[in-house]
């Protein structure tokens, strides 16, 4: 189960986080075996968020992942994922930061795995 976190300064509407949510389910899939249905995440917004001493629209995204996977599909979900953000919301590449960890072991379904 992929998990995904994105964290910003900027307030979004109902409509905003919907869409925000629909592309994040979109984009997971571009990881291969990961789909929307197994996606867990969290919008936190208006979260006080600053960078560079500057509260100007940045966002960090947190995505965890049950195993290795694909450098160059990480690459792609990055670019789609940073360009969306960039074109939807208007957060500049440049304040943008994206980690993906990949765990070897995973709890779920009241197991440990």
């Amino acid at each position: 189960m992929p998990y995904i976190s994105v964290t910003t300064g900027l307030k979004l509407s109902v409509l905003q986080k919907e869409t925000l949510k629909n592309e994040l389910g979109r984009l997971i899939s571009i990881i291969p075996g990961k789909t929307e249905a197994d996606l867990m995440g969290c919008i936190q917004d208006d979260a006080g968020f600053f960078m560079g001493g500057s509260q100007a629209p940045a966002a960090y995204i947190d995505l965890r992942l049950y195993t290795k996977t694909d450098p160059e599909a990480k690459k792609r979900f990055t670019q789609e994922l940073c360009a969306f953000l960039s074109h939807e919301f208007g957060i500049d590449l440049g304040r943008q930061y994206l980690t993906i960890s990949e765990y070897e072991h995973w709890g779920y379904d009241g197991e440990f795995h």
